[in-house]
């Protein structure tokens, strides 16, 4: 049996990286029987994700999503574009049809630390995360309906209010390894739902 060697928080170390190395691998090694730390399941990226639809012609809306989603994801968002027309949802080639971005290293994991912490909490009425938003592989995807959720948006401020999507990836195989990792690094999850 081989030591775990305690990482060190260091100054650019976000606090929910050093708990995932110290804390969550070795139970995850521990429940699942996984051999090294690469087997174990881990972060790849969160996509945060805005749908424009109807707005993709008013730039000035535009502008206050990308500026919103700058702030509360702390990089810069791409326009995505259609990639063909579809005449059902009156979508021509070209249109913009979204706004994302996503996040790795570092910068996932301090966005992780202030949804679990800071994000979620002020959710009014809200009762956990559902067990049923994880897929089969163990991704997480939630909406939420309003941005100004996240502390860094002032509603005062704010002239457009938007809905987005949050999709978190990981190495997980199954449901059950994906719901064991995010809730040993503090997702408050509804295990009854």
């Amino acid at each position: 049996m081989s030591k775990v060697k305690e990482v060190k928080k260091s100054e650019s170390e976000p606090n929910l990286k050093v708990k995932y190395l110290n804390e969550v691998l070795p139970e995850l090694k521990k429940n699942f029987g996984f051999r090294n730390d690469l087997e174990s399941p881990r972060l790849i990226k969160i996509v945060v994700n805005v749908g424009i639809g109807k707005i993709n012609t008013n730039e000035n809306a535009l502008k206050h999503i990308l500026a919103d989603l700058e702030k509360i994801t702390g990089q810069k968002p791409i326009v995505t574009i259609a990639k063909k027309a579809i005449a059902g949802f009156k979508l021509k080639e070209g249109d913009k049809v979204g706004v994302k971005v996503t996040l790795r290293g570092n910068r996932m994991w301090h966005f992780l630390e202030r949804l679990i912490v800071a994000t979620l909490p002020r959710i009014k009425d809200f009762q956990g995360i559902s067990v049923k938003k994880f897929g089969q592989t163990g991704n997480l995807s939630l909406g939420l309906k309003e941005h100004f959720v996240f502390p860094e948006i002032n509603p005062d401020e704010t002239d457009f209010i938007f809905s987005l999507q949050v999709c978190i990836s990981t190495t997980a195989k199954n449901q059950e390894q994906g719901s064991f990792l995010l809730k040993k690094l503090g997702f408050p999850l509804n295990l009854n739902s």
